[in-house]
């Protein structure tokens, strides 16, 4: 699991150092790096999964510090990174990122205990690799190859690192602990524009707007009936209304699935469609909350039992939309989620969240601007 975040000259982040519990809610007026401190968790999961730096940073001149000052070759950039607990050990992952004038990564460095595993350094500009090392003991002690300036090193190493040596087994024991800790987080947005259409029948796997909830509570009533349930007395707390129970209506002949509140007997049901935004975010959190990584459109490690990884999920304006008692019955259910070692959660929240948050034992709250 993730226990640090570390974020240098990324926004308004300067040497920024962020310890991650189970429950970490970040905290701060506007412009403070709430968003951007998730922004780079969720920029180094995509990395540790595959994905280019282009895919990871989509905009990267907008994370530099506006009064950054270019080198005398014009470069400017930011650096982030991680710790990551695990079998291993605490492993650190610092990775140093150019953003102008082209974008690559120019620095990477994995350690333990003070022991450098993997080390890169852009030697040529010119070329579009950076020059690695890693530890493989024996008479060799080091190798170096070129690796490619737009992934992420660490996550290559396995492909790399034949682990005949045993300073090769550290270093993949210690990247694939890295690789990992990263490629379990499922970033979190509902998006309830995009919640009230009814949606053809899929895998019901809930994508990261939660656009296709209705089909996730199709699989959730009839493979899961004990977290359906769980979900269906949150509902009762966060929608208006009684709520006997969360319901799916489906064509005889097939098509688009739709969801809808069971008002009880002698009342019409409510479709999702007719909730208002804060009732949808509502009920995709909990769900989120509520479920696991067999739920969620997200790819972990296959190589590591679903049991042995520790999903984190990433929600930025976490309590967007919502009222005090729709956030209030979010945390019970982060806390016991989180407290049970099913999840963990790191989000952004307004003052008000957060405030109830400072008293409940469990959350770590990280206060911005202060």
């Amino acid at each position: 699991m993730v226990t640090e975040l570390r974020l240098s000259a990324f926004g308004p982040h300067r040497s920024a150092l962020f310890p991650l519990g189970p429950l970490t809610l970040f905290a701060g007026p506007s412009g403070s790096g709430k968003s951007q401190a998730l922004e780079a968790y969720a920029a180094l999961a995509g990395l540790a999964s595959g994905a280019t730096l282009e895919e990871a940073f989509p905009d990267p001149c907008a994370r530099i510090p506006d009064r950054a000052v270019p080198d005398a070759q014009r470069r400017r950039g930011f650096r982030l990174g991680v710790t990551v607990e695990g079998p291993a050990g605490a492993v650190r992952l610092d990775l140093a990122v150019q953003a102008e004038p082209t974008l690559r990564i120019v620095g990477e460095r994995l350690s333990q205990g003070g022991q450098i595993l993997l080390a890169t350094a852009l030697r040529d500009p010119g070329r579009r690799s950076v020059q690695a090392a890693w530890l493989t003991g024996g008479a060799i002690g080091v190798t170096r190859a070129p690796l490619p300036d737009d992934r992420l090193g660490t996550a290559l190493l396995p492909l790399r690192v034949a682990g005949s040596t045993a300073g090769q087994r550290q270093v993949l024991a210690a990247a694939e602990q890295v690789v990992v800790a990263l490629r379990a987080v499922f970033p979190c947005d509902p998006r309830p524009d995009r919640m009230r259409a009814a949606v053809p029948p899929g895998e019901g796997r809930l994508l990261g707007d939660c656009a296709n909830l209705a089909d996730v509570l199709r699989r959730t009533r009839s493979e899961c009936g004990t977290r359906h349930a769980l979900l269906a007395e949150a509902a009762r707390t966060g929608c208006a209304g009684p709520v006997l129970g969360l319901d799916v209506r489906a064509p005889s002949g097939g098509g688009p699935v739709a969801a809808v509140l069971d008002r009880g007997p002698d009342r019409p049901a409510t479709e999702l469609a007719r909730l208002a935004a804060g009732e949808l975010r509502f009920l995709a959190l909990a769900l989120v909350l509520l479920t696991g990584p067999g739920v969620l459109a997200m790819d972990p490690a296959a190589e590591l039992l679903s049991a042995r990884q520790a999903l984190t999920v990433l929600a930025d304006d976490f309590d967007r939309g919502l009222d005090r008692r729709q956030s209030a019955e979010l945390l019970r259910l982060a806390l016991l989620s989180c407290g049970r070692g099913h999840i963990r959660l790191v989000a952004a929240v307004g003052e008000g969240t957060a405030a109830a948050a400072r008293d409940l034992e469990g959350v770590a709250v990280v206060d911005l601007g202060a």
